[in-house]
């Protein structure tokens, strides 16, 4: 079976995104897995699905898979390639565009510039919400790794992120730690892992090792959880350019039970057909 696709990314966060409206598939994880291989397959971060809304309130139902094969809840960087694949698809005409994800509904926006805005909803700060191990909601929490003692931010964005505030990303140990704090046991679903370094109130730079694909280029749900993290530990203000590998991009966050406000680019690489 032959399935159209396109290659997009957000600040070098890349994705295979696939219309199932106008066409059929199931992709099981082994197919994930082998499409996301850099070296015989198309490779990307996240297969990004575009599927017929599942209630009456929503446009779409947008479901992710990374590179592992594993689905996950949601993803910031695929939301805004999302929005661009939709409208430059013609599957909407509507300036706000509601879409339904695994853990709730994202309201996306593409501006005239080309950029595109995403409510990204309230960040989730109760433990048993995000979810993360421990008695009570802090805005730091102590965590082991390997007998060494860290302080960790806890937040979901729809999915699971641990944030640590570092003094240099380009020293901080991502790989190594991030992959021990993903599969840490306080987070049961694992996690997404952000490195934060603050140069000042308005601007951050952030490195994030991903649950399930490793340290990409850019995390849009994770630049969101480490400008929420700043702001809790009263490091960041209400609004904040995060710089991250790939490129830079604008949160602002009100305070608790608030949405979080998005804003990056998004491109369409080019189109293909894959057999599966």
């Amino acid at each position: 079976m032959l399935i159209k696709f396109t290659k997009m990314h957000g600040l070098g966060n890349d994705f295979m995104v696939v219309d199932l409206i106008s066409q059929h598939a199931h992709f099981r994880p082994e197919q994930v897995r082998r499409l996301a291989d850099r070296n015989f397959g198309i490779g990307f971060d996240q297969l990004l699905i575009v599927e017929p809304p599942g209630r009456p309130d929503v446009d779409f139902r947008y479901r992710i898979f990374n590179a592992d094969g594993s689905e996950v809840e949601q993803c910031g960087n695929g939301a805004r390639c999302f929005a661009r694949f939709v409208k430059e698809n013609r599957l909407t005409n509507k300036k706000s565009i509601r879409v339904e994800t695994k853990k709730g509904v994202i309201e996306l926006v593409v501006n005239k510039d080309g950029l595109v805005t995403v409510d990204m909803g309230a960040p989730r700060l109760t433990p048993a919400d995000i979810p993360f191990i421990a008695d009570s909601q802090e805005s730091i929490y102590p965590i082991e790794v390997n007998g060494v003692m860290y302080e960790i931010s806890a937040v979901s964005m729809g999915n699971p992120h641990g944030v640590l505030v570092v003094d240099d990303v380009n020293k901080a140990p991502v790989h190594k730690l991030g992959k021990a704090l993903e599969n840490h046991p306080r987070f049961p679903e694992r996690a997404n892992i952000g490195f934060l370094q603050v140069v000042h109130r308005r601007f951050a730079k952030l490195r994030v090792f991903e649950r399930g694909a490793g340290e990409t280029l850019a995390c849009g749900t994770g630049a969101c959880a480490a400008a929420v993290a700043g702001r809790l530990r009263g490091l960041l203000d209400r609004k904040v350019e995060i710089k991250l590998p790939g490129g830079n991009l604008k949160i602002s966050w009100e305070g608790e039970g608030h949405p979080v406000m998005m804003t990056g680019p998004a491109v369409r690489v080019f189109d293909g057909q894959v057999r599966i």
